[in-house]
C-alpha cells in the first residue's frame, strides 16, 4: 500500500524503462529488416520513419507522465493530456501505415477522429481557463469591445458580444468535432464499396474522395476561424497560458497535416514529383505522407513538451491524488459526450428556427387571431369579440417582431363601428357600472396578454436575425 501511495517516484522511472526494454529488441529488427531490403523504397521509408518515432515517443511520454505526477488542475489538464496524446497516436499510426499498406484506410480514419477529438480538447482547455478566472464568462465577454469578423467576412454582421458571441465560437469548433468523424465513416463506407468509387487522391470528381475534401475543407477552415475568432477576443485574458505557441502546435499538427495530405496528392498527380513507372500515384501519395509526419512528429513532440508545460502545475502543498484517480480522469470522456449531444440539440433548434421563421415573416399582429378563454372576457357565459389593436399597440407588437408599422399592415384593427357599439350597448344596460367597470378592466386586461401571447409565439418562431432586432428594440425602448 505505501508503495502505491509513493507512485509518483517511481512511475516515471518505471516506464522509461519499459520503453527501453522495448527499443532494445524493436531497433535490431528494424536494422535487420531494412539490411535484407535495402532496395525496396517501402522498406527505406519504414526505416526512416520508424527512427524518428522512436525519438518522438520518449519526449511525448515523459510531457504525459510529469502532468499525471502534477496533477492539481484536473479540468485544465485532461485536455493538455489529451493534447498530448497527439504525438504518439499519429506517430505510431503514420510508422504501421508504412509497413502495412493495406491497412492505411483503418489507420488513417483512427488518426482522423482523433484530430478531431483534439481541436474539441483545445477549445475546452481555452474556455475552462476562462471559467475559473471568470466564473460568469458570458457576462464578462459581453463588457469588452465588438470584435469585428475578419476578412473576407468583415462585410457580415459581427456576433453581439456576450452568450451569442461564446455559444457560436463554440459551436463552430463543435462542428469539426462531429462533421470529421462522420466524414471518415462515409470515406470508410466508399473504401469497402470499392477503391475506385473512393478514389482516395483522384481530383476528377467522379469519386467521393473529391467532395469529401471539399467538405472536410470548409468544416476546417470554419473550426480554425472560430479559434482565432475567440483568441482575438479573449487574447488580453489567455496571455498568462501562452495560447499563442499552442494554438500553433495544434494548428500545425492537425491543420497543416490535412493540406499537406493534399498539396502531396496534387504534386504526385500533377508529375512534379516523379516516379517510377510501376509505382502507383495514389500509393505513392500516402506514402510520402506518412513518411512527413512520422518526421513532423518529432518536432511537434519538442514543441507540445515546452507549449504545454507541465511547471505551472507543480504544487507540492496540492493535496495528493492516487494513481488510479488520475488515470482515470484522464481517459473519462463523459464531458465528450455531454457537449456533442449539446451541439448536435443546438444545431437542430438552430436548423428548426430557420426553417420555420419563413412562416412568421411578414405577418402582422392582430389580437383578432388569438384565443381568449372566458376566463379573461370577463362574461362566465359569454365569448365577446375580439378587442382589436389600436395603432400605438400594434406598432409595438410588430417592432418587437422585427417589423415596421404601416398603414396597410394596421387597416383591420381600426376602432369598432357605430353598429357593433349600439349593439354592445342594448347588451350591457342591464349591467351594473361596477359590472361594466370590471368587464372594461378585463378587456384591456385580456388585450395585454393577448399581445404578450402572440409576441412570445412569434419570438419562439423568429430566426436569429429577428432576435438580434428585438434586442435592438429592447435597448432603444429602455
Amino acid at each position: 500500500m505505501n508503495r502505491l501511495q509513493l507512485w509518483r517516484q517511481w512511475i516515471r522511472p518505471l516506464v522509461m524503462f519499459v520503453y527501453i526494454v522495448i527499443l532494445v529488441v524493436a531497433l535490431p529488427l528494424m536494422i535487420v529488416e531494412f539490411h535484407e531490403n535495402k532496395t525496396d523504397a517501402d522498406v527505406q521509408f519504414w526505416f526512416i520513419g520508424g527512427l524518428f518515432v522512436l525519438l518522438s515517443l520518449p519526449i511525448s511520454l515523459w510531457g504525459i507522465l510529469q502532468h499525471l505526477v502534477h496533477y492539481t488542475e484536473p479540468l485544465l489538464q485532461r485536455h493538455i493530456i489529451r493534447i498530448l496524446w497527439m504525438v504518439p497516436v499519429y506517430a505510431i499510426n503514420s510508422w504501421f501505415a508504412l509497413k502495412f499498406p493495406k491497412t492505411t484506410i483503418y489507420l488513417d480514419s483512427i488518426r482522423e477522429c482523433y484530430e478531431a477529438y483534439v481541436i474539441y480538447n483545445f477549445m475546452s482547455y481555452l474556455l475552462n481557463y476562462l471559467r475559473m478566472e471568470h466564473p460568469d464568462l458570458d457576462a464578462y465577454i459581453a463588457t469588452k469591445p465588438q470584435v469585428k469578423h475578419l476578412p473576407p467576412a468583415c462585410c457580415l454582421s459581427p456576433w453581439r458580444m456576450g452568450t451569442q458571441f461564446v455559444e457560436r465560437c463554440k459551436h463552430g469548433v463543435m462542428q469539426y468535432t462531429v462533421m470529421r468523424p462522420l466524414t471518415t465513416f462515409i470515406a470508410f463506407s466508399c473504401y469497402m464499396a470499392g477503391e475506385d468509387f473512393y478514389g482516395e487522391g483522384q481530383f476528377n470528381f467522379r469519386s467521393a474522395w473529391s467532395y469529401l475534401v471539399i467538405v472536410n475543407n470548409i468544416s476546417q477552415i470554419f473550426a480554425m476561424y472560430c479559434l482565432i475568432l475567440f483568441y482575438k477576443a479573449t487574447r488580453a485574458e489567455l496571455s498568462p497560458i501562452r495560447p499563442v505557441a499552442k494554438f500553433l502546435c495544434v494548428k500545425a499538427v492537425v491543420f497543416l497535416s490535412f493540406w499537406q495530405s493534399i498539396l502531396i496528392a496534387i504534386l504526385v498527380n500533377t508529375g512534379a514529383i516523379k516516379l517510377k513507372d510501376d509505382v502507383v500515384k495514389t500509393k505513392a501519395a500516402l506514402v510520402l505522407q506518412d513518411l512527413c509526419i512520422c518526421i513532423e512528429m518529432f518536432l511537434a513532440a519538442i514543441a507540445h513538451y515546452f507549449s504545454f508545460s507541465y511547471r505551472p502545475f507543480v504544487d507540492l502543498a496540492a493535496e495528493p491524488q492516487d494513481c488510479f484517480t488520475s488515470f482515470k480522469t484522464m481517459w473519462d470522456i463523459s464531458d465528450v459526450h455531454k457537449d456533442v449531444v449539446e451541439h448536435i440539440r443546438h444545431v437542430g433548434s438552430t436548423a428548426s428556427g430557420v426553417l420555420t421563421s419563413p412562416l412568421q415573416v411578414g405577418r402582422p399582429i392582430r389580437v383578432a387571431e388569438t384565443e381568449l378563454t372566458p376566463l379573461l372576457s370577463g362574461d362566465e357565459g359569454h365569448l365577446p369579440s375580439t378587442p382589436e389593436l389600436s395603432a400605438c399597440e400594434a406598432t409595438e407588437a410588430n417592432l418587437l417582431r422585427g417589423e415596421k408599422f404601416s398603414p396597410q399592415n394596421n387597416s383591420e384593427t381600426s376602432a369598432p363601428t357605430k353598429t357593433e357599439k349600439s349593439d354592445a350597448q342594448s347588451k350591457e344596460t342591464e349591467s351594473s357600472d361596477a359590472h361594466a367597470s370590471a368587464a372594461n378592466g378585463s378587456l384591456s386586461s385580456g388585450r395585454t396578454i393577448a399581445v404578450l401571447v402572440e409576441v412570445h409565439k412569434a419570438d419562439e418562431h423568429s430566426s436569429l436575425k429577428q432576435a438580434s432586432q428585438f434586442d435592438g428594440f429592447a435597448d432603444n425602448f429602455t
